[in-house]
Parts: C-alpha cells; sequence; structure tokens
C-alpha cells in the first residue's frame, strides 16, 4: 500500500522535473533527508530502486542514499534517549540502574508499570532544562519563537506581524538570535516568506501559501513506524545501492545510541572498525563500514540535525563519501 503511495507520487516529485531536465537523467542520484526524513527517505529510494528494476522511464541512475540524525524506528529512537543521557552525564549512575531494572520491558509509556513511569517522571524532572538538539546549548524560553511552527492560524498571524516589524525591531531579534538559536529560525521565516524572495526561488502564486521551517499540520493519511526493513532490502538487493547514516554526537532527539542500535539489527557484518575521521587534519567525528555498503558516522559536537552545527565537517564527510573514499 505504501509502495503503491510512493510509487504514483515520483512522476510529480521527480519525473516531472527530469522531463523538463533530461541531461541530468544519465549523473549519479543520491536521495538525502534529515530527521523525520529518516521515515521518509529509505522508503522513496526503495520505491525509485523497484521502478528502476521494472524498466520504469525515464531510467534514473540511482546509486544511494544518506540520512542525517534519522528517525527510523521509535523501537530503537525514543528507548535509547536515557541510555544516552546517562552516557553523556546528564543522569547518575544510580538514576540509571534503577531504569534498567524497572524499566526492562518498557514498551511505550501506555505499558509502562508504575515503578518504570516513576523513574522516567524523575529523569525527566531533571533533564527538563536540557536542550534536547544540542546538549550543550542553550535551552530557549521563548515560547513564540520555540523553532517548532505548526500551520495553525496563531503562527501565521505571528509570520505576518514579524514580516511588518520595524528594521529596529527585526535588528533586535537579529541580536537576540546570536544568544538563541531558535530566534535565527524566525529569522528564516521572515525571509522565505518575503515575496522577492519567493518569486527568486521560483516558488509558483498559491502553491505555498507560507514557509514553515517544521510544519505539524500536514494531513498524512499514511504513515511509516518503521524504516528499518526498506534499508535491509535496500542494500541486500543486489543493487550495489551505498548508504551513508550520520548523527550529531550532541542529539538528544535522535541519539546515535539508538540509530546504532537498528544498524545492528541488520546484522551486516563489520568491514572497517570504529576509528576517527578528520576534516581540516582535526578530528570531526567516528565511522565505522558495514558489509552491503553501509557506512555509518557521528559528527563531533553536532546537534539534530548536524550540518546546521558543523557544516564545514559535515560538507567534508559527504564529498568525501559520494566521491567513493573512505571517511
Amino acid at each position: 500500500m505504501i509502495f503503491d503511495q510512493l510509487r504514483l507520487s515520483l512522476p510529480s516529485i521527480a519525473m516531472q522535473w527530469y522531463a523538463e531536465h533530461r541531461e541530468f537523467l544519465s549523473k549519479p542520484l543520491y536521495i538525502a533527508g534529515d530527521s523525520y526524513s529518516g521515515l521518509i527517505t529509505p522508503p522513496l529510494t526503495f520505491q525509485i530502486a523497484k521502478g528502476t528494476e521494472m524498466g520504469d522511464q525515464p531510467a534514473l541512475n540511482l546509486k544511494g542514499y544518506m540520512i542525517g540524525n534519522p528517525l527510523t524506528d521509535r523501537k530503537f529512537d525514543v528507548t535509547s534517549k536515557v541510555p544516552y543521557a546517562h552516557g553523556m552525564g546528564l543522569i547518575p549512575d544510580e538514576q540509571y540502574e534503577i531504569y534498567k531494572e524497572s524499566c526492562s520491558l518498557d514498551t511505550g509509556i501506555m505499558n509502562r508499570s508504575v515503578q518504570c513511569a516513576d523513574c522516567h517522571d524523575a529523569i525527566d524532572k531533571c533533564l527538563k532544562d536540557i536542550n534536547v538538539h544540542h546538549i550543550l546549548e542553550p535551552k530557549c524560553s521563548s515560547a513564540a519563537y520555540n523553532g517548532h511552527s505548526d500551520s495553525s492560524s496563531s503562527s501565521r498571524m505571528m509570520m505576518l506581524e514579524l514580516d511588518n516589524s520595524s528594521t529596529a525591531e527585526l535588528n533586535d531579534l537579529s541580536q537576540t538570535s546570536k544568544d538563541c538559536r531558535d530566534e535565527g529560525y524566525v529569522m528564516s521565516s521572515i525571509w522565505a516568506n518575503k515575496e522577492e524572495v519567493r518569486e527568486a526561488l521560483g516558488v509558483h502564486k498559491g502553491s505555498v501559501p507560507l514557509w514553515l521551517r517544521c510544519n505539524h499540520g500536514i494531513p498524512y493519511t499514511t504513515d511509516i513506524l518503521s524504516s528499518v526493513e526498506y534499508h535491509r532490502s535496500l542494500l541486500t538487493s543486489g543493487g550495489g545501492y551505498r548508504s551513508l547514516v550520520y548523527s550529531g554526537d550532541h542529539d538528544m532527539v535522535v541519539p546515535f545510541v539508538g540509530t546504532q542500535a537498528w544498524i545492528r539489527s541488520l546484522g551486516f557484518a563489520i568491514v572497517d572498525q570504529w576509528r576517527p575521521w578528520y576534516a581540516d587534519i582535526q578530528v570531526a567525528g567516528f565511522t565505522r563500514m558495514y558489509s552491503n555498503n553501509l557506512t555509518f558516522a557521528t559528527v563531533k559536537g553536532g546537534g539534530h540535525t548536524a550540518p546546521e552545527y558543523k557544516p564545514k565537517e559535515c560538507l567534508a564527510m559527504v564529498v568525501r563519501w559520494l566521491s567513493g573514499r573512505p571517511l
């Protein structure tokens, strides 16, 4: 069902563009995404690969995909947050031992025992003022500018009000953004929604009424709960597809601990042991290669998502990987 829906969506997403730019048909194609796209990129890549195998035209030169800080399966991603917090020194050993004893069968909020629920409450209280997107950065207190816009009328009104703000008010906001990353997200929304910017970007009038950095109001009709099996199917299909999975190591939204766990669940052999990788002769993270062309890497000091915090290092990583060289 999901495969069929993705298949029907491909002409409007990609095929129309390729029809207008046929000179790119022979170019290597990699599908990429961050964060929630960890649930979208693998199935989309799988469907393109399936279409290629079935002889769909025009044939796309699909080579692989990359995903960063990827939401993949809540069974791995959500349950990794407490072990990650402990490993990063955010909760004490005693609390972590209680967690392991009382939440060993933890499968979700609805099924938690009283002891496990109490343990989570204590941990949540301990972590409530931590910025989960980057545990070393300050947590901004402004609810209006928290970077998690939705499609509600109130957020639309806020954007309209900001768009009409005076230069002095915008300068104040710009100054604030130096201290709070979330305020910069508001600045990006102001910029992206200006008429002259939309025109320069080629946004067709009426197609996107308002650009939102994080649109939580999209009325999805189908959800993908796990993309793990899409990874397995793609990488063992015999198509030679390559995959790069990377994680900012200071991200507690989708901790690298959970990402490593679902990668291990694939059962692929390790072909290159854990080692540092470098950018400008400095350690930029750590990497490990698996069979079936799967590369995992951490980005040292990166948050959710890594390129926002470490653009230079992430660019070096991607360029190296796309060239076929080891990180």
